[in-house]
């Protein structure tokens, strides 16, 4: 060996023709990590759910906020892919779509769960499925029966939160809401203008848009629900009682948050909470759900969600948990930030080695 010249095996690094930094030499690691690599995606899922919560985590402020996001796609070999409603076009698309979980709280906010929802329709073609690595033992869920796995799989982990919230899709389904109840679990759930609410007359009913146009004008309280991009979100809340028969300690109410704009513009909530909590407490929590839109901004934008060029059922999972870890770190980050404190690495001088 001439003068100068350093082998690898002594310096540990390859040499220059054994590099190859390509882009394609990286999507082909990344498509081995996704597709033929050996591990476990739900294991990871359930460390983020654990560091996250550990970090951020409020046990009576702490929020649970369930959402779903789209993904466009084109063809119609990947996973779930099928013409429905995107929330990212704002239309229906050729698109796989998305349950998600996440946690926050004025610490922070994360992804923390997630299930890939699979059209029923996929189901009448196993060959399809089986394709696509759609297996056997999968069987058709609605978003609301994913929403509600997660949320199962949230309280049987143990971790601490104060509060459910989550749009129409879940608000709508008794189920949902019957299970938070029966494990005394505070909610407000959103739900369309024709839901059919228990009022406090014996055995009445009321469609919630109804219930809420009897309200009188002073019965209407103008309060933020927190910021927003542009400073406080004002609106006008109220809220009536619903359930006559009521657990003891607990309270049903309907909420209704009206545009300051447009007094047309009403949006509905059914609630279940502590004897006595407060109508800015409630107002709070319904306006919690930008926290769960600003982490799927932040992952698109910042940790990859929707750049994934996988079509197989367990590679999205993969994919879709390590995004959500890569979110996770940035929100701890942000959070050590926001204390003013840092946790130490291997390379700090009073860390012990790992």
């Amino acid at each position: 060996m001439s003068h100068g010249q350093r082998s690898t095996a002594t310096t540990g690094r390859p040499s220059a023709e054994h590099r190859d930094p390509s882009p394609h030499n990286a999507e082909v690691s990344m498509q081995r990590l996704l597709n033929h690599y050996l591990w476990d995606a739900h294991a990871l899922r359930d460390d983020v759910r654990d560091a996250v919560v550990e970090q951020i985590g409020n046990p009576e402020q702490g929020i649970l906020i369930l959402d779903e996001t789209g993904f466009l796609k084109k063809g119609v070999k990947s996973a779930g892919v099928a013409r429905q409603y995107s929330g990212t076009a704002g239309r229906i698309e050729n698109s796989q779509v998305g349950v998600f979980l996440a946690y926050g709280s004025d610490r922070g906010r994360a992804l923390i769960d997630r299930e890939l929802y699979i059209p029923k329709d996929w189901f009448a073609d196993r060959e399809r499925c089986r394709a696509a690595g759609i297996g056997d033992d999968v069987e058709f869920a609605t978003k609301p029966d994913m929403g509600l796995r997660m949320l199962k799989r949230a309280v049987e982990s143990g971790i601490q939160f104060g509060w459910v919230t989550a749009d129409e899709v879940y608000g709508q389904t008794s189920r949902v809401r019957l299970w938070l109840e029966e494990h005394g679990i505070p909610h407000v759930l959103a739900v369309p203008k024709s839901q059919m609410v228990m009022t406090m007359e014996f055995f009445g009913q009321a469609r919630a848009h109804k219930l809420v146009s009897e309200l009188p004008d002073d019965a209407w309280a103008r309060m933020s629900c927190g910021d927003g991009a542009h400073g406080p979100r004002v609106y006008d809340w109220a809220a009536a009682p619903i359930r006559p028969w009521r657990r003891e300690g607990w309270d049903h109410w309907l909420l209704a948050r009206r545009s300051l704009t447009d007094p047309a513009d009403i949006a509905y909530y059914i609630c279940f909470c502590p004897e006595g909590t407060s109508l800015e407490e409630l107002a709070r929590i319904a306006g919690s759900r930008w926290m769960v839109e600003e982490c799927f901004q932040t992952a698109k934008n910042e940790t990859g969600l929707d750049h994934y060029q996988v079509r197989g059922y367990t590679a999205w999972y993969r994919h879709i948990t390590l995004s959500m870890a890569a979110l996770a770190f940035l929100a701890l980050l942000r959070a050590e930030a926001k204390r003013g404190t840092r946790t130490p690495t291997a390379t700090d001088p009073s860390s012990p080695s790992p």
